[in-house]
């Protein structure tokens, strides 16, 4: 395997569920969700975190239309 050092950059930086999480919320609330909206999202975020890969959601973010 070669080295690639833009992949190892983005191997290197720090990734968390948290993370996502906060990036959700704040998108959410930029684009004037209710509070109750969001909880649900978060809600099923856990559950998708709980079961799928992140090359799953990899793949399907691909393939979404946003």
């Amino acid at each position: 395997m070669n080295y690639d050092p833009e992949l190892a950059a983005l191997l290197s930086q720090p990734w968390s569920e948290g993370a996502c999480r906060g990036y959700v919320i704040s998108a959410m609330e930029r684009c004037g969700f209710k509070p109750a909206d969001i909880e649900q999202v978060m809600l099923e975020l856990h559950e998708v975190f709980d079961y799928t890969t992140p090359e799953e959601a990899q793949v399907y973010y691909e393939r979404s239309p946003y």
